[in-house]
């Protein structure tokens, strides 16, 4: 990063550097943007088909950003990760395709951009319920998240459709 008294410049994304530190060369296909108002609770999404890699950062305030193994043939299944996200510390996280993916807003507002490996299909969207007692999943939240209707009807992992 190159900050002076104007301001500061980075590279957000460069493939090489990017295939370097994963040793993964990968596409991406589409990029998305949304901002979201502090409690709101977005996920856990995926696509059952055409699962998507995403490269997450945050633009503006700050996230806790989880993603959960939902591949049956790895080790790890059922097991997540999370790390915050933030404008200041102009961090990123890789979510390789295979993993639901979903962030809490602890910013008053938080703008995410990431980009995908593979494109949007409403079809095959699924998402797992973020509060399963399972994952028992420790998102920093005092109370209840903002939820849109399909989160607050996502289906707890036990019965979730999963990747062989």
């Amino acid at each position: 990063m190159f900050g002076d008294a104007r301001g500061f410049f980075f590279e957000s994304y460069n493939r090489r550097a990017f295939a370097a530190a994963t040793g993964l060369d990968l596409e991406f296909v589409q990029d998305n943007h949304s901002r979201s108002a502090k409690n709101v609770l977005r996920g856990l999404h995926y696509q059952l088909e055409q699962p998507q890699g995403k490269l997450v950062r945050v633009t503006l305030g700050a996230i806790w950003d989880v993603a959960v193994d939902l591949r049956r043939s790895s080790p790890h299944f059922g097991r997540w990760v999370a790390f915050e996200l933030s404008a200041e510390a102009k961090n990123m996280a890789w979510i390789p395709a295979g993993f639901a993916h979903g962030f809490l807003v602890t910013s008053e507002a938080a703008e995410v951009q990431y980009k995908t490996t593979d494109y949007y299909a409403p079809a095959h969207e699924r998402a797992v319920r973020w509060n399963d007692p399972v994952l028992a999943i420790a998102w920093p939240l005092a109370g209840e998240p903002l939820l849109s209707a399909k989160d607050r009807e996502a289906r707890p992992l036990a019965e979730a459709e999963t990747f062989a």
